[in-house]
């Protein structure tokens, strides 16, 4: 990875971030060991199979999270946004294991990355960073539930509404630049039926759409 080193700039933007969640002290050592880096939109941030050294902190942007079945088909887990990070990468980190996860960006995304070693070390030393990660493990696990949830008691057009719903909100944006076939694969569907429902959602009066962009009314 090509990081980028922090300069003085990077740390005010950081200690404005997070001087609510973590202590000064602590954000002094995040900048001395932690590597920042920018993604472009639809980057991949994690695969399947990488070995994890590092933990990733959102600190703009967001990512969408996806595991995969053994057929290799993709499915979404959750997204991260700003002063988030992933469950699955943590158990990875301290586990010593290869990711079994999919992370790609959903819009131009900086991560800040600390190393395995430096995040047990803080969970010993500092109550704020201890609370963090235990938090991030509830709030991701429930995410997964949700999700899991949702693929099986609710039908695929239920599903589609929450996800584009979703996907509004994280894209802080009503007016999606997205295809069908984008949908279907996050979905785990096929395009034809995804293009069938999102046909009935804009007779509804729901979204409005025109090639490759969704508008969300409701």
């Amino acid at each position: 990875m090509n990081f980028i080193p922090f300069d003085i700039k990077c740390y005010n933007q950081l200690f404005e971030k997070f001087q609510f969640l973590f202590e000064a002290e602590l954000i002094n050592e995040i900048c001395e060991s932690g590597m920042l880096r920018k993604f472009d939109q639809d980057e991949t941030i994690i695969d399947i199979g990488d070995l994890i050294t590092h933990m990733p902190l959102v600190i703009s942007g967001s990512i969408k999270v996806m595991t995969q079945d053994s057929k290799g088909d993709e499915l979404l887990l959750y997204y991260l946004e700003f002063g988030d990070t992933c469950a699955v990468t943590l158990n990875c980190c301290t586990r010593k294991k290869k990711s079994s996860i999919h992370a790609i960006t959903e819009s131009s995304t900086e991560v800040l990355f600390i190393p395995v070693e430096k995040m047990e070390e803080w969970m010993i030393k500092y109550t704020s960073w201890r609370n963090y990660v235990l938090d991030s493990y509830n709030e991701r696990l429930n995410e997964m539930l949700s999700a899991i949830d949702n693929i099986v008691f609710n039908s695929m057009e239920e599903r589609l509404r929450n996800y584009l719903k979703d996907k509004a909100w994280i894209n802080k944006s009503k007016t999606l630049n997205i295809s069908h076939a984008d949908i279907a694969l996050d979905l785990h569907s096929s395009r034809v039926v995804i293009s069938r429902l999102m046909k009935k959602l804009e007779k509804e009066g729901l979204i409005r759409q025109t090639r490759n962009k969704i508008e969300v009314l409701t």
